[in-house]
């Protein structure tokens, strides 16, 4: 029993570590905003 409960903390530590690094990833690091502008092929835009 007691190694079933040292499974599950490591298990529980491990995904704790890799749920709090996604969030840091997803805080901390955001991208800049930039505006892209493509022309589309084959759409002609009346004015």
């Amino acid at each position: 029993m007691p190694s079933l409960f040292r499974l599950l903390f490591v298990l529980c530590m491990l995904t704790g570590l890799v749920l709090g690094g996604l969030y840091i990833l997803a805080t901390r690091f955001e991208p800049e905003q930039q505006t892209i502008s493509k022309p589309v092929s084959g759409v002609k835009i009346r004015h």
